[in-house]
C-alpha cells in the first residue's frame, strides 16, 4: 500500500509540464482508488493550468473536480464551481456527466424540485445515443427517488444502473450500484438482500483498489448488521469505516459513520457517547453545508434527547429541522414523527402521541425497525394510560409483526441477530404482565423468544409459538426431561427466575440485569485466572448462588438433574462453579475446600437447554446403539495449531471404550473436514473431536474445529459451523474437545452460538462443548472419564459430572475450577 501511495501522490509533486491527457488520466485514477481530496486538488491544478491553452481539457478537469466534491459531500461548493462549466457543444457527455453531478447535489441540499429540472435536460440527450456516461443519470434518479421516499423505484433505477454498467464494463458504477442497491434493501427491510448486495459492492471495490467505495460498502454492511440486531459487529464497522473515510478526506462518509456509530451507542444504553457522536456528525455537516445531514443530525439530537430527559432540548431540534425537511414539498421523516411521538408522550400529550405513532406504524415503506419501534412505544403510551388491556394487545401485535419481519429472512446469519430487535419489547411485554401477577404468562411469553433459529431449523416451528401467553403449560416438560427446570429471564427493570417441577411452577423475582452481570463478569474471571474460589471463599461465587439458586432451592432434589435455561450472559456462566452452602458447619477439608462451602455440582447433575418449546417437542433417541466417529490427533495445518501429545493419547484412550467393529477413526493426515463431512456422520450414536478449535466472535457461524488440510487444498483445514449445520446427524452425543467449542458470542434468544450450536442445529441431541480454554493435560483424563461412565451405561450428563468431580477431589491442581468447568453438556431433547 506504502509504494501504492507514493505513485499517487507522484503528480501533485511533479512540476514538469505533461499532456492534458496524462494529467486527467493520473487525476481520474486518484479519483477511482477513492482518494478523493488528492483528486479534487489534482483536478484543480490541471483547471487552472489549461484554462487557456487547452479550454476542452480544463472542462473535463472541472468536471473532475465538482465530482470529487460531491463524493466528499461538499455540496454547495462542487454546485457553485459547476456554475462556470460551460459544455461544448461537441462533449454531450460532459453536458451529461455535469447534469448527473448537479442533480445529485441539488437533491442533497432538498432542492428536489430544480433536481428534477437538471435530470429532464439529461435524459433528453440520453436519448440521442447510448452515452457510456449515462448510467450516472440513472444512478442520480435512484438517490433523488431515494430523497422521495420511494425506495422500490429506486430499485428499480439502481437495478437499471447496474444492467448499463454491465453492459458498459464499467465495473466502478457497478461496485456503486451495488452499494445504492444494498442501502435501498435495507430501508424495506431485505436484509438478507442489503447483506448480499454490500458484500457485491464490497468485493468489486476491493479488486478496483477503490478505497472509497470500499469503506462505503463496509459501512453500509454495518447497517445491514444493526438492523438485524447485531450492534457489535455493525460497530466494528461503523468505526472501521469511518477510520478510513478520514484517512480519505471523505467528510460527508466520515459523519455518516460517526452518526451511525451513535446509533449503536443509543441502543445500548450509552446515551452521552451517543450525543457526543450526534454532535459530531452536526458540526462536519454544518462544515460542509449538506443539509440532508443537518437534518439527519438534528434527527439524531432530538431523539437521544428524549431518551435523555431533556424535552426542553428535543423540542428544540425538532423545531429546527422541521422546516428544513420540509422545504421543496417533502414529508417528515419516520424518525422525525416518531420521535415527536415520544416527546408528546413525555409530556402526557397521549392523543398527538398515539396519532404519530400510528401513523408511523401503519406505513409499509418504513423501516421494519421503525415500525417495530413505533408499535413499542403505543404499548407503553397506553401502559401510561392505565389501559393494561389495549397495552397487550398492542405487545401482541408488534411480536406477531416481528415473527413476520423474521420470517422473510432467509439465511441463519440473518435470522440470529434479528431477535435482539424485539429484545426490549419482551422484556416491557414481560414487565407488564408481571405487574399485574401473570408470572406464568409472562414465562410463556420469555419462552417464546428462545432459540427461535434452532427451533425452526429442527422443525419445532410446528408448535404454535404465537403471541398467547396461555399456550405452554411447562410441568409435563419436567416430568419427560427427569430434571428441574430453572428458567432464567434478564431484564433491564427487574430479572426473573421461573422453577419448574411436574408439580409446580415457582416463581422468584431477581434484580435487574446489569446487577447479576457485573457479578457473572467478576466471578468468570477469577474462574479464568485459576483461582480456586472455594478456597478463598469468593463473593461473587456466593452471590450469585444465593441470587440464582438458593431461591429454588426447595424444588430440587438432592443428586437431582438440573437443566439451566440461560438467559444472555449467563449463557457464559457455568453454574457447577456456584458456591453454595454446605448442610453442616464442617466442610470435608479436600481440594482446599472453604469450611461451610462446596461447589453446586457437588449437588446436582446439570444441563443447559435452549427452551421450553424444545424440549417440550423433542423426540426420543433413536440411535441408541455405541457407534463411534472419532476424528483427531491432526497434521497441524500451521505454527498457529501446534500438535499436542496428550492429542494422541486422548485419541487411543477413548477408542479403547468402543467395540473395535462400531468404531471410525480418523487421525493424522486423514482427520481432515472432507473426512467428516463424507463419512455419513448422521449414522454414528457419538461424534468426537480431539482437535483445536476457533471461535469467532464476530461471525460465530465462521467459528471451527482445525483438522488436517489436503495436499491439494492447503487452507482446506477448517470445519465451519457453518458447513456442519448443514450436514444432519442423529448422535446421541457429539464432544469437541477443544477450546470454546461453545462459543464466545451470545445472541439474544440463541445464547451462545458456535460449534455446539450447529451440532444442535444439525440435529444432535446432546453436546459438550468448552466455555473457555481446555488445558491439554487435564482434557485427556476427563474424557476418558467421561467414556468409562458412558460405558458403564451412565447417560452422558450424569458421566461427564462423574468425570468433572474426579478431578475436583483429585487433590492437585485439577481441582481448581479452570481445569474441570470448562465442559458444559448442552441438550435440545
Amino acid at each position: 500500500m506504502f509504494a501504492v501511495l507514493l505513485l499517487l501522490l507522484t503528480p501533485l509533486q511533479d512540476t514538469h509540464p505533461r499532456g492534458a491527457q496524462a494529467e486527467y488520466e493520473e487525476a481520474r485514477l486518484l479519483f477511482q482508488r477513492g482518494y478523493l481530496e488528492m483528486s479534487q486538488q489534482q483536478a484543480d491544478i490541471g483547471l487552472r493550468r489549461f484554462q487557456s491553452s487547452d479550454p476542452k481539457w480544463a472542462a473535463k478537469f472541472q468536471l473532475l473536480e465538482a465530482e470529487s466534491m460531491l463524493f466528499r459531500g461538499m455540496y454547495p461548493d462542487s454546485l457553485r464551481l459547476l456554475t462556470t462549466y460551460r459544455p461544448s457543444s461537441s462533449d454531450p457527455e460532459g453536458a451529461i456527466r455535469k447534469l448527473a453531478i448537479e442533480a445529485i447535489d441539488l437533491t442533497r441540499q432538498q432542492q428536489v424540485l430544480q433536481a428534477r429540472q437538471e435530470l429532464a435536460q439529461a435524459d433528453s440527450i440520453c436519448k440521442m445515443s447510448d452515452y457510456a456516461v449515462c448510467g450516472e443519470v440513472y444512478r442520480a434518479h435512484g438517490i433523488l427517488a431515494v430523497q422521495e421516499g420511494e425506495p422500490s423505484e429506486a430499485r428499480q433505477l439502481f437495478l437499471k444502473t447496474l444492467a448499463f454498467a454491465r453492459v458498459h464494463h464499467d465495473r466502478f458504477l457497478e461496485a456503486s450500484a451495488s452499494s445504492n442497491l444494498g442501502w435501498v434493501a435495507i430501508q424495506v427491510g431485505y436484509f438478507d438482500e442489503a447483506l448480499d448486495w454490500s458484500r457485491a459492492a464490497h468485493r468489486i471495490a476491493v479488486e478496483l483498489g477503490s478505497e472509497d467505495l470500499t469503506q462505503i460498502s463496509s459501512g453500509n454492511l454495518g447497517w445491514a448488521f444493526l438492523q438485524l440486531g447485531d450492534r457489535e459487529r455493525a460497530l466494528e464497522l461503523f468505526l472501521e469505516a469511518k477510520r478510513s473515510a478520514t484517512r480519505l478526506g471523505n467528510v460527508r462518509d466520515e459523519l455518516t459513520w460517526i452518526g451511525t456509530a451513535g446509533y449503536v451507542y443509543r441502543d445500548t444504553g450509552d446515551l452521552t457517547r451517543a450525543t457526543q457522536s450526534y454532535r459530531q456528525a452536526f458540526e462536519l455537516a454544518k462544515q460542509i453545508g449538506s443539509k440532508d445531514d443537518i437534518v439527519d443530525a438534528l434527527e439524531d439530537l432530538a431523539q437521544v434527547s428524549v431518551d435523555a430527559g431533556k424535552m426542553d432540548e428535543a423540542s428544540a431540534y425538532i423545531d429546527q429541522l422541521t422546516p428544513m425537511e420540509l422545504a421543496g414539498g417533502n414529508h417528515l421523516s419516520a424518525n422525525v414523527l416518531l420521535t415527536q411521538g415520544m416527546l408528546a408522550a413525555a409530556r402526557r400529550q397521549y392523543q398527538p402521541a398515539e396519532s404519530l405513532f400510528h401513523e408511523v406504524q401503519d406505513n409499509p415503506a418504513n423501516p421494519t425497525t421503525t415500525r417495530l419501534g413505533a408499535g413499542e412505544q403505543l404499548a407503553l403510551l397506553f401502559e401510561a394510560e392505565g389501559n393494561a388491556h389495549a397495552a397487550e394487545q398492542m405487545y401482541k401485535a408488534t411480536l406477531n409483526a416481528f415473527d413476520s419481519a423474521q420470517a422473510e429472512l432467509k439465511s441463519e446469519e440473518s435470522k440470529l441477530p434479528f431477535v435482539a430487535n424485539a429484545a426490549r419489547i419482551y422484556d416491557d411485554y414481560i414487565h407488564l404482565l408481571l405487574q399485574q401477577g401473570r408470572s406464568d404468562e409472562a414465562l410463556a411469553v420469555a419462552d417464546r423468544s428462545r432459540a427461535r433459529t434452532l427451533a425452526q431449523s429442527l422443525g419445532v416451528a410446528a408448535i404454535k409459538r404465537t403471541a398467547g401467553t396461555a399456550a405452554l403449560d411447562p410441568r409435563p416438560i419436567a416430568r419427560k426431561t427427569g430434571a428441574t427446570l430453572l428458567f432464567y429471564w434478564l431484564g433491564q427493570r427487574e430479572s426473573c427466575l421461573w422453577a419448574i417441577t411436574p408439580a409446580k411452577i415457582a416463581f422468584f423475582p431477581l434484580p435487574a440485569e446489569s446487577e447479576i452481570l457485573a457479578k457473572v463478569d467478576r466471578y468468570r474471571k477469577a474462574v479464568l485466572d485459576y483461582e480456586n474460589p472455594l478456597a478463598a471463599g469468593n463473593e461473587d461465587g456466593q452471590e450469585l448462588y444465593r441470587l440464582l439458586v438458593a431461591p429454588a432451592a426447595a424444588s430440587i432434589r438432592s443428586d437431582a438433574r438440573v437443566m439451566i435455561l440461560a438467559d444472555g450472559a449467563l449463557s457464559q456462566l457455568n453454574f457447577e462453579t456456584l458456591l453454595a452452602p454446605s448442610s453442616s458447619a464442617e466442610g470435608d477439608g479436600s481440594s482446599g475446600h472453604n469450611r461451610g462451602l462446596h461447589y453446586w455440582i457437588d449437588d446436582a447433575t446439570l444441563l443447559s437447554a435452549p427452551s421450553l418449546a424444545m424440549l417440550a417437542a423433542a423426540k426420543p433417541i433413536q440411535n441408541t446403539g455405541r457407534s463411534l466417529l472419532l476424528l483427531g490427533n491432526p497434521v497441524s495445518p500451521s505454527e498457529d495449531f501446534p500438535s499436542l501429545p496428550f492429542f494422541g493419547f486422548e485419541v487411543t484412550r477413548i477408542q479403547k471404550r468402543f467395540d473395535p467393529k462400531n468404531v471410525a477413526v480418523f487421525t493424522s493426515q486423514q482427520a481432515t473436514p472432507a473426512a467428516y463431512l463424507g463419512s455419513n456422520p448422521a449414522h454414528y450414536s457419538y461424534i468426537h473431536f480431539v482437535a483445536h478449535a476457533v471461535s469467532s466472535r464476530t461471525d460465530p457461524l465462521d467459528s471451527a474445529i482445525i483438522l488436517s488440510n489436503t495436499p491439494a487444498n492447503p487452507d482446506s483445514y477448517k470445519l465451519y459451523a457453518r458447513d456442519i449445520m448443514q450436514r444432519p446427524i442423529d448422535a446421541r452425543l457429539v464432544t469437541i474437545s477443544a477450546c470454546y467449542g461453545s462459543g464466545t458470542r451470545s445472541y439474544a434468544g440463541e445464547g451462545l452460538v458456535g460449534l455446539s450450536w450447529a451440532f444442535l442445529r444439525a440435529g444432535a441431541h446432546s453436546v459438550i462443548g468448552a466455555l473457555w480454554e481446555v488445558a491439554d493435560d487435564s482434557s485427556p483424563r476427563l474424557m476418558d472419564a467421561l467414556y468409562q461412565g458412558i460405558e458403564e451405561g451412565q447417560a452422558p450428563a450424569a458421566a461427564l459430572r462423574n468425570a468433572k468431580l474426579s478431578l475436583l477431589h483429585s487433590n492437585s491442581r485439577f481441582a481448581t475450577p479452570f481445569y474441570w468447568a470448562p465442559y458444559q453438556i448442552y441438550s435440545s431433547r
